[in-house]
């Protein structure tokens, strides 16, 4: 069993054949998968197919590059948002971008906050995106976990190895993407290899970010296969242990599923 803890099902071209697309993807042994909330207005497409689907769960949150367009957000609005269907079990994706500073840096960092202000509320995971922003990532999650612990998922994880075990000291979990199998990645996946196991989890973040062989098309969540037998050679355990071990993870952070 692998879980696809991070991909977006909602955006095209993977909404258009949906049902085809998980349906490879449980047949490639992927009995999970988690669909992520970027903005306010696509969750109801996220609830529709939460609802549809199984095997299918999903968050709400607000990616750091739609800050600018979600300055009122606050946690009750949030958390008002979680209680809507059982099966949204994450709050994100949310954090800080200030490689492409699609918003500005104060509406990314209250943002954040009201993010972490829900996780802390509600015990719900927080899916957390960072990009050239390291030491204020790791500043805000200091000062509020001096406050009250929350439970955190560093998604799609491409920083250093020094940010990964500061972030461990954080008590964090820490996601592999497809980027791990690239072959500029060669750091990356150095650093993967240090993790300590129990806090890894897999994700695609499909569509984009294909893993290694299959570059140049369009990820979907059936191609984790690719970036969980790198990562289970690279662990030198074998597949079938790592997807154990990393589905043992998901559900160590977002609790047993239905």
């Amino acid at each position: 069993m692998i879980i696809d803890s991070h991909c977006h099902l909602n955006y095209e071209p993977i909404i258009s054949s949906l049902k085809e697309t998980i349906k490879r993807a449980n047949s490639d042994g992927v009995k999970y998968l988690l669909t992520i909330s970027t903005e306010d207005n696509s969750f109801d497409k996220i609830l529709k197919i939460v609802t549809d689907y199984n095997c299918v769960y999903g968050t709400y949150g607000i990616h750091p590059h739609e800050a600018k367009n979600h300055t009122s957000i606050i946690s009750d609005k949030i958390i008002e948002k979680l209680n809507t269907n059982k099966k949204i079990i994450g709050i994100g994706e949310t954090g800080l971008d200030f490689y492409y500073n699609h918003s500005d840096k104060i509406d990314q960092l209250k943002c954040f906050e009201e993010h972490i202000n829900a996780a802390q509320n509600t015990n719900i995971p927080l899916i957390i995106h960072t990009r050239n922003a390291e030491k204020e990532t790791l500043q805000i999650l200091k000062k509020k976990k001096a406050e009250k612990d929350f439970k955190f998922l560093i998604h799609c994880f491409t920083g250093t190895k020094e940010f990964a075990f500061k972030l461990l000291d954080l008590n964090a979990y820490i996601s592999a993407s497809g980027v791990v199998t690239f072959k500029k990645s060669q750091a990356l996946a150095e650093t993967f290899k240090i993790i300590p196991k129990e806090k890894i989890l897999v994700e695609t973040d499909s569509p984009y970010l294909t893993p290694v062989p299959l570059r140049g098309r369009t990820n979907e969540p059936s191609y984790i296969i690719h970036t969980v037998k790198f990562l289970s050679q690279l662990k030198e355990i074998s597949f079938a242990e790592f997807c154990l071990i990393t589905s043992k993870n998901f559900f160590k952070l977002f609790g047993k599923l239905n």
